[in-house]
């Protein structure tokens, strides 16, 4: 007998959120600088090789509320062509309270493209081959000088990194449909699940912190130089920048980066905050997506788009979401 999707819902939780469901405020618009309006949806949609794709990015409640713009950007692209194109899907999310966020996030994904762009025939070929060792070094320095290039930005702009920084996340798909490899990479907060035999699971790679106090030889200076100096004790003094050397860049975040082969089934779902929060705070939030993204095809995309903004109260960022079907 087949499984019947239940009915598309407007929200789940306890009741329905504090904001009106559909977009109210439009963002103010400059006449002179028409190019950096930012529409209230973007919805995307393909398929390649073994699997389906459908992306979109929508405006959180109290953005649509208070008329500012949507801070995350999504960007869709295919590099290449036949067998060994490659399908790059990226988002990012703008730092929060800052005027030029919306701009920051799309300028991230924008320069990350460029660089999956330039390099994917290499980038398809790794993929094929499961060579994840360079898969990883080489996303890792794409997504440093892409991050770089906002930092660069920033200081062009008289204004602070963290003024003008995002996060970012990507998927690479190969239209080989002999290669079932998805490849995951990024930087900053957001959400990894996959969905395979009714069951959510959360894939986010783990960002590795030791706890307590660095430990000689393991996350901490060594004890003595080379040259058999010793160090003295770091008494928590903070020590003035030398001025022969630039103060040091505030910490980054650090890179994540995951290959799986994906089953017969399966659903792959990349998402940015806005989403991966209420996913893990909402049990009946995932248990509504198992229902509707468990039949035998994958949603259109309308389907798709009403299903992303289910809505749930105490959660009104931009939902940013990517999810990858398999056949």
């Amino acid at each position: 007998m087949p499984v019947t999707a239940p009915k598309s819902v407007g929200h789940v939780g306890s009741g329905p959120p504090t904001y009106e469901a559909e977009p109210t405020a439009l963002p103010p618009a400059d006449p002179d600088e028409l190019d950096d309006l930012v529409a209230d949806t973007v919805l995307d949609g393909a398929r390649y090789g073994a699997c389906t794709l459908r992306a979109v990015s929508v405006r959180g409640d109290s953005a649509r509320f208070r008329g500012e713009p949507r801070r995350d950007s999504l960007l869709t692209a295919r590099f290449g062509t036949g067998d060994h194109a490659l399908v790059l899907v990226a988002m990012a999310t703008g730092a929060r309270a800052t005027p030029g966020a919306h701009r920051a996030a799309s300028e991230a994904c924008h320069w990350i493209a460029r660089a999956v762009g330039r390099s994917h025939a290499r980038l398809a070929e790794d993929i094929r081959a499961g060579r994840r060792g360079d898969l990883k070094s080489g996303l890792h320095r794409l997504t440093d000088r892409s991050l770089g290039k906002l930092r660069a930005s920033a200081a062009e702009q008289g204004i602070e990194p963290e003024e003008y920084a995002a996060t970012l996340r990507c998927l690479l798909l190969p239209a080989d449909a002999q290669c079932r490899t998805r490849v995951f990479f990024g930087v900053g907060t957001g959400g990894l699940f996959r969905l395979r035999g009714g069951e959510w699971q959360d894939i986010e790679p783990r960002v590795f912190d030791v706890p307590g106090e660095p430990v000689v030889g393991f996350g901490s200076p060594p004890a003595e130089t080379p040259e058999g100096d010793r160090l003295t004790m770091d008494l928590g003094i903070p020590t003035p920048p030398s001025p022969y050397e630039p103060a040091p860049e505030p910490p980054r975040e650090p890179f994540r980066f995951r290959a799986s082969v994906a089953r017969p089934g399966d659903t792959l779902l990349m998402c940015t905050s806005g989403l991966a929060e209420p996913l893990h705070g909402e049990p009946e939030l995932c248990g509504y997506l198992t229902g509707r993204w468990s039949g035998p095809t994958p949603p259109g995309l309308a389907a798709f788009l009403a299903d992303a903004q289910v809505r749930v109260k105490g959660y009104s960022d931009d939902r940013t979401a990517a999810a990858v079907w398999e056949a």
